[in-house]
């Protein structure tokens, strides 16, 4: 707990910090935030979570900014029955829809259903997941659901399509500590250092799913970001899914399936 109530005030000061810089002196004097860490850990600790889906609204970590996050929890999950967990990443990242998180029917829970783990499928918000903001909320709550529920530490991982399937490119380059392995579909990110265009060598492992008729993000590029990112010594498992495009999610429920299976067998074993 230690742990985590130090990296919430990390993360809080990084905010303040930007906001304070973007704003000029009258807008800061005006901004007052009552929120603490230990508010957030508290707050959490007194949700009550149900076998199934679990909608639900709380205050972040500042005054009035509200988190939308959808838990589904597992049938017989326990202390002596500890389950995975996936953290899932919408797409459209930068869409404000307070119920875009929601959509899991589709693609996560099907796709992911072996598992018989825990879903945690935080709302964007209209940020994209790489965000200051997101990165906040998506580590806060992936730790708070470690740390409140029967969760299996040793099998957390996340996914994402598209800006999710980014994030979930990001979270692994920049925090492998906090999950085994990265599922990212439909996708594409450059894992290289910007300023020294040095391919960087991602710490856990990757399943890289793409549709072979993507229209927004060309496979041919995300292919060489897969071979330049293997070439510096990422684990990863690239999979074309044949004549499948960007806008047709729910017909990458097979593929999501065997990258389940992927996480059991070869990640998890």
């Amino acid at each position: 707990m230690k742990i985590l109530t130090n990296l919430l005030k990390y993360t809080v000061l990084i905010l303040l910090t930007i906001l304070f810089a973007s704003c000029d002196k009258d807008e800061v004097d005006k901004f007052v935030n009552t929120r603490t860490v230990e508010n957030v850990i508290e707050d959490f600790s007194f949700l009550q979570f149900n076998e199934g889906i679990n909608d639900i609204e709380m205050e972040g970590t500042f005054s009035n900014v509200v988190w939308r996050f959808r838990v589904i929890v597992p049938e017989g999950a326990s202390q002596l029955n500890k389950r995975p967990l996936i953290v899932c990443l919408h797409g459209a990242a930068t869409t404000i829809d307070p119920q875009i998180h929601t959509y899991t029917t589709c693609l996560e829970e099907p796709g992911l259903a072996a598992l018989d783990a825990y879903l945690l499928c935080p709302n964007s918000e209209g940020w994209p997941w790489t965000g200051i903001p997101e990165q906040e909320k998506v580590l806060t709550l992936t730790s708070l659901v470690k740390s409140n529920l029967h969760v299996d530490q040793n099998k957390v991982a996340i996914m994402g399509y598209s800006d999710g399937g980014i994030g979930a490119w990001y979270y692994a380059q920049y925090y492998p500590e906090a999950f085994s392995a990265a599922i990212p579909m439909a996708s594409l990110y450059n894992p290289v250092r910007p300023e020294e265009n040095i391919p960087i060598k991602i710490d856990i492992p990757l399943y890289v799913i793409h549709g072979e008729n993507d229209q927004l993000f060309d496979l041919r590029i995300t292919q060489g970001y897969v071979e330049t990112s293997i070439t510096a010594g990422t684990d990863i498992k690239f999979v074309i899914a044949p004549e499948l495009d960007h806008y047709n999610s729910c017909n990458y429920v097979p593929y999501l399936e065997d990258a389940a299976t992927w996480l059991q067998t070869e990640v998890w074993n």
